[in-house]
């Protein structure tokens, strides 16, 4: 017996020396992590370990326990018993598992001698129940496949190698050949009536135990000259049944032994029992999870537009094991101006219905978008879709709006992960967004406000939008799952295209168990140019945080279109109309700034309203605390004016801008 300290936040497992004994490793082998032990356990057994223990983690369990087998140096197979006790911190999250190993070999012995065993019974017996109770993880075709080669079951049968076909629409598929060089030309597909031996149990229903060479060649002579020279000197061969019908046949091939004792066909029997009932599962598996992927891929996007100004790569990674594929999106959406909207999210839950779901909100996303609302409200119209489209599911999600002449970036994000930023040099740093509740239950509890929070992407960063499957690890929570990926990106390459493949490299590695969705985001300079944008936003009455976000977004675009000397002069007269307008009319403003077409270079600040009165400049006065707005702009711009727009009217300003000012090429 020996002893393990897990630290779960570190990643590394303490063994003595008794420990390392039962898993027959010296402690030169011993790395100090537990990923090292992998090369004893068998893959199955690992797979059935790993979500013991996270099921532990997750429900609060205080310990757990749990026998399995591992392979020694000579080979052989040893019963191990492992007991770990989880301790949690104050918040309740496991950080450290201490327990016990041992080798218990005997103890498994002497249980089944004393219900009168015998050794080679119990063995065989043992075989199928580990076999079914392995099986019971296996998703796909593939993985029952691999089971049965890897635990070892074969050769506790005395078998060689294992054949196996698949029954569809009355021709049996090979999907698993036997020994190597043992293929037969012109079997990949055969009939049920042909002669054959997997034909023959699919079409009776019983199964076919073949004595002796002899007996082969008799039984099956147009089969026997292909396989003779293989050395095979037994053979059975089983129906594979589910639910009153053959979906296939297994055949278990021998090389050294003939006939089969009463035990020893009664065992392979419940034997191919379990396997078929693991194969139906898995067929089944498959095509949901086909239908399911492919309904989301039909979902997505089919291709992403080119965004000037911009590098862009997504990607969609489907948690292929453990999971069906979910509600994950991504979109890319091109917005007048220079403009251009990036949508990350993922609908509750993981089949078809969530899929289904995901499509007819991504559509809706970009179609209140494209019609011009701002980030908030985007995001309030799609949560009250989402609430009224009859579905029990809520979604999580990010939407930026990045104006890439000015490099300003609204984001408003509803119970999603925060996003990342990238810099230039490497580094990365998580970028704290304010929220609101998920899609559809802030429709539901009726709090549709969703802060909106700006920042600056200049030339060379690069934004990053990912799904919670990207960040999450098993017993680590989310700050440290964003600390790993901030390193993580920071390490990676600097092309888009490779890092968003490296990303999705090392959560296959990883082993995750969600999908996971990226999209990247990097803004370029734009050659020989100081910036010709337009930007436009609007400003309701009564919103402060709107107000300071446009005089942010001001300050970022006169900026980035290398006003010089008169930065401040425009930002001043752009906020003393804004002003104006919301104090002196009902309803909200729509700001534009953009740099019209001409011999000079000018850039002119528009404010639009919905009051037909036209403003009238009047003297403030010594003690006046306002009247002066109109007064300043006209001393600080060059021209102004105003113009009737259908039921309201624009009051505007122009500043001309030096050619070779700060900013320029």
């Amino acid at each position: 017996m020996g002893g393990f300290d897990w630290d779960l936040v570190a990643g590394t497992m303490a063994m003595d020396d008794a420990a390392l004994d039962v898993f027959d490793m010296d402690r030169a082998e011993y790395d100090g992590r537990p990923e090292c032990l992998g090369s004893r356990v068998q893959p199955d057994e690992a797979r059935r370990l790993d979500t013991l223990v996270a099921q532990a983690l997750k429900d609060g369990s205080e310990q757990y326990g749990a026998y399995f087998r591992i392979r020694r140096r000579d080979g052989g197979q040893q019963w191990t018993h492992t007991q770990g006790l989880v301790h949690r911190d104050v918040t309740g999250r496991p950080v450290r598992i201490v327990g016990v190993l041992r080798d218990a070999t005997h103890e498994l012995s002497e249980s089944a001698a004393r219900l009168g065993l015998d050794e080679g019974r119990r063995r065989r017996a043992g075989v199928v129940e580990g076999t079914t109770a392995a099986l019971a993880y296996a998703r796909t075709v593939q993985d029952v496949i691999d089971l049965l080669n890897d635990s070892h079951a074969l050769e506790h049968f005395g078998a060689a190698s294992l054949v196996v076909g698949l029954l569809d629409a009355g021709r049996i598929t090979l999907v698993a050949e036997g020994p190597e060089g043992s293929f037969v030309p012109g079997t990949r597909f055969t009939r049920v009536d042909e002669p054959y031996p997997m034909s023959e149990v699919v079409r009776t229903l019983r199964p076919r135990f073949i004595e002796s060479a002899r007996d082969f060649a008799a039984s099956f002579p147009v089969l026997w000259p292909h396989i003779s020279g293989l050395g095979i000197t037994s053979a059975a061969y089983l129906p594979l049944i589910a639910q009153a019908r053959p979906i296939g046949a297994l055949g278990l091939l021998y090389n050294d032994r003939t006939g089969f004792s009463e035990d020893e066909r009664t065992l392979l029997v419940a034997l191919g029992s379990s396997i078929a009932q693991s194969l139906q599962r898995a067929m089944l598996y498959e095509q949901e999870h086909d239908l399911a992927e492919g309904l989301q891929q039909a979902m997505l996007p089919r291709r992403i537009p080119d965004v000037p100004g911009a590098q862009t790569a997504v990607r969609y990674r489907s948690a292929r094991l453990g999971r069906d594929v979910g509600g994950d999106w991504y979109d890319l959406i091109p917005l007048p101006g220079g403009r251009v909207g990036a949508v990350i999210g993922d609908v509750q839950g993981h089949d078809t219905h969530a899929a289904a779901v995901m499509g007819q909100l991504r559509i809706v996303l970009r179609a209140y978008a494209a019609e011009g609302h701002p980030p908030a409200t985007v995001m309030a119209r799609a949560s009250v879709f989402l609430h009224e489209l009859d579905t029990e599911r809520f979604a999580t999600c990010t939407y930026a709006e990045a104006d890439l002449g000015t490099g300003v970036v609204q984001v408003v994000r509803a119970g999603h992960v925060d996003p990342l930023v990238r810099e230039p040099d490497g580094h990365c740093r998580r970028i704290p967004v304010e929220g609101g509740l998920p899609l559809g239950l802030s429709a539901e509890f009726g709090r549709l406000d969703y802060p909106v929070t700006t920042l600056e992407l200049d030339p060379g960063r690069t934004l990053m939008l990912y799904t919670d499957g990207l960040v999450e690890k098993p017993g680590a929570d989310l700050d440290e799952g964003l600390q790993w990926l901030s390193s993580l990106v920071r390490r990676g390459p600097t092309d888009l295209q490779e890092l968003a493949d490296h990303l999705c490299e090392v959560v296959a590695d990883r082993g995750g168990e969600d999908d996971v969705a990226i999209l990247l985001l990097r803004r370029e300079e734009a050659p020989g140019s100081r910036g010709t944008g337009r930007f436009r936003q609007h400003v309701a009455q009564n919103d402060p945080e709107a107000l300071s976000s446009a005089r942010h977004m001001i300050r970022a675009a006169v900026r980035a279109w290398g006003a010089g000397e008169r930065a401040d002069e425009i930002e001043l007269a752009a906020d003393e109309l804004m002003t104006n307008a919301l104090m002196h009319t009902d309803g909200g403003a729509i700001l534009t700034l953009r740099i019209p077409g001409g011999p000079e270079r000018r850039l002119r600040v528009e404010v639009e309203d919905r009051s037909s009165a036209l403003p009238r400049r009047r003297e403030a006065g010594e003690a006046g605390v306002s009247g002066r707005g109109l007064l300043l702009v006209e001393q600080i711009s060059d021209v102004w004016g105003v113009e009737p727009r259908g039921g309201g009217k624009c009051v505007w300003c122009e500043f001309v801008l030096e050619e070779d000012g700060p900013g320029g090429p």
